[in-house]
């Protein structure tokens, strides 16, 4: 089954007509997009958008064969031209199933949005998922036993809804072996690098306006996430695995931790800092961070990291390690200077280079957020300064074990790794 995006962008397009954000302004060359539209095997179009004839013929294609046309947006979608020659545009009606005159079968797949998605059987079997934008499949999925087995090819709004790939992911639908490419692309996320980046922590990827591709089982180990048609094209970047988060109050960091596991189900949010009884502030910051969580995941609070390293799980985000190091600080009585003296630098240490360890040795996917403190103003008191210290050194061990380095500055998310 062959695969043509006519447009990868929201329903406005990138840019946006008219829009003075800086995202707009910098959407250029192969940062600019159409909204999306796919056509399937040159005879299924999934979405008319404006300028679609004009689309297909950048890509080298002709609307000249399309015998069906199915929309996904809500009848407020986008505007749309019907170019002489096609088909009237349909919505197929939630959970039914239809053969196209070309030999494809297609099903509505119910959303939790207003609109339509479809799942779309080729002639050997192939399968590909199409969600519209801002949407997720209903209930538990929206897959009956018709979507028993995994997608090849599943299009999404990645950035706009990860919880709908955690969903897929969930139920089974996506795999390891699924091609993820992410459509509908807007303003709401920096072009070029920044869109890659949080692309490659979902497990999937976007390419530019007019990509032709193949769906269909998974090629040999190792290349999968090719971009197909006249001949291989980028490999999708490897998923991290151990990524540390560093950052000052307030910058974004424990938000960009999250944002990197939002696609994932079954996610154990361990946070460091306990309940802190009678500190109203406390709680509210607490509330916060649990209000922002995905459903699905779950929180331990704990200091006992060691254990939950060593084990198999879904992934794991520590929030945070400088609060960790305060709790393992004050277990070996750091703060006096003679008990400092007298064991509890020589403990601290054999502490952290336990926690280094078991960040080497973890298979789980690990995010670990920790504060960068040591570009201030150098602490008054002896105590301080040591946390300062000891904080950059458990900070730059952790680092040396993780395959992806962070730091986050006013909400950008800068690469060190």
């Amino acid at each position: 089954m062959e695969l043509t995006l006519l447009g990868t962008g929201a329903p406005e397009g990138l840019p946006r007509p008219d829009c003075p954000c800086a995202v707009c302004a910098t959407a250029l060359g192969d940062q600019a997009r159409a909204a999306t539209a796919l056509l399937v095997d040159g005879s299924l179009l999934l979405d008319l958008t404006p300028g679609i004839a004009f689309a297909a013929a950048r890509a080298g294609q002709s609307l000249g064969q399309v015998r069906q046309v199915l929309l996904s947006h809500p009848h407020d979608g986008p505007a749309m031209e019907i170019p002489a020659g096609l088909p009237q545009p349909a919505r197929v009606p939630d959970g039914r199933e239809l053969t196209l005159i070309s030999g494809q079968r297609v099903r509505a797949v119910a959303m939790d949005a207003p609109g339509t998605g479809y799942e779309v059987t080729g002639h050997d079997g192939e399968r590909l998922l199409y969600l519209p934008p801002g949407a997720a499949p209903a209930g538990t999925g929206g897959l009956d036993g018709a979507a028993a087995a995994p997608y090849d090819t599943v299009l999404a709004d990645v950035v706009g809804r990860p919880d709908a790939l955690a969903r897929l992911r969930e139920t089974g639908a996506v795999t390891p072996h699924t091609d993820v490419l992410a459509v509908h692309l807007g303003h709401d996320v920096p072009a070029g690098r920044e869109t890659v980046r949080r692309l490659t922590a979902a497990g999937a990827r976007a390419v530019p306006d007019g990509t032709r591709l193949t769906v269909g089982p998974p090629p040999a180990p190792g290349v999968r996430g090719l971009a197909s048609g006249s001949g291989p094209g980028p490999v999708r970047p490897p998923l991290p695995r151990r990524t540390l988060v560093l950052g000052g109050a307030r910058s974004g960091k424990s938000l960009e931790a999250e944002r990197r596991l939002a696609a994932w189900p079954d996610v154990l949010y361990v946070a460091t800092g306990g309940t802190r009884d009678g500190d109203r502030e406390w709680a509210a910051r607490v509330a916060l961070h649990r209000d922002r969580r995905p459903g699905s995941w779950r929180t331990a609070e704990t200091c006992d990291l060691v254990p939950l390293l060593a084990e198999d799980g879904p992934p794991l985000l520590l929030d945070c390690l400088s609060l960790w190091l305060t709790d393992a600080m004050d277990q070996v009585d750091a703060w006096d200077d003679a008990a400092w003296a007298g064991g509890g630098e020589r403990e601290l240490r054999a502490r952290c280079a336990a926690l280094a360890d078991a960040v080497r040795t973890t298979r789980r996917t690990l995010v670990a957020v920790s504060n960068e403190v040591g570009s201030g103003i150098v602490p008054a008191t002896a105590a301080g300064r040591r946390y300062r210290d000891e904080l950059g050194r458990l900070n730059a061990a952790v680092a040396a074990e993780c395959e992806h380095v962070l730091l986050v500055v006013a909400g950008q998310p800068l690469p060190l790794k």
